[in-house]
């Protein structure tokens, strides 16, 4: 029988099994696909996946039901990804100075090219550009968010975003290339 929503929490919260299982069948889907905005492949992200509900589920007391259940499961997914970087590469911040490609930025190809297709590319952006830019353009974080989760500078944080917007154009103009054609000469 499903559980509604807070019953499921409080079970939860009881460490009832058959809640938690409720809760992971739910949410696993829509959480797999935030890790892998942030993981290198699908298996990386199911790592990260797994790691993040041992979290929900060791601080699911913390949630004082308010506001939406799924933002503050979503949130513990991105700090879980961001920590799975820190531990796994200590040279992080150095990257994130490192990486810098310089292409002029052109919005309207974006209008050609759908969600799935924009997905994909930002998957193939260097680690520290899709971070940063998976933190500021869909998470919503700050600068000054980034700066202080990741341990960088804010202008790094702003910096690191300019340049994976540039990164995107180049990867955005590279497929432009193949999927559309002007036919503006044909008569």
């Amino acid at each position: 029988m499903r559980q509604t929503e807070q019953d499921m929490i409080q079970g939860c919260i009881k460490g009832n099994l058959s809640s938690q299982k409720q809760l992971y069948e739910q949410y696993a889907g829509k959480m797999l696909a935030v890790c892998m905005r942030y993981a290198r492949d699908r298996s990386e992200a199911e790592d990260m996946l797994q790691e993040a509900f041992l979290k929900v589920f060791q601080n699911i007391g913390k949630f004082k039901f308010e506001g939406s259940f799924e933002g503050w499961i979503r949130r513990i997914m991105v700090f879980s990804a961001i920590n799975y970087y820190k531990q796994r590469s200590r040279k992080f911040k150095e990257d994130l100075d490192q990486q810098h490609i310089d292409v002029a930025y052109n919005e309207e190809i974006i209008d050609r090219i759908s969600a799935k297709e924009i997905m994909e590319l930002v998957q193939q952006m260097p680690e520290g550009y899709k971070i940063i830019f998976n933190l500021f353009a869909i998470e919503g974080f700050s600068h000054k968010e980034i700066s202080e989760e990741l341990g960088i500078a804010i202008g790094t944080s702003k910096s690191q975003y300019a340049r994976a917007k540039q990164y995107m154009q180049n990867l955005l103009a590279k497929h432009d290339h193949f999927k559309y054609r002007d036919n503006s000469h044909a008569k």
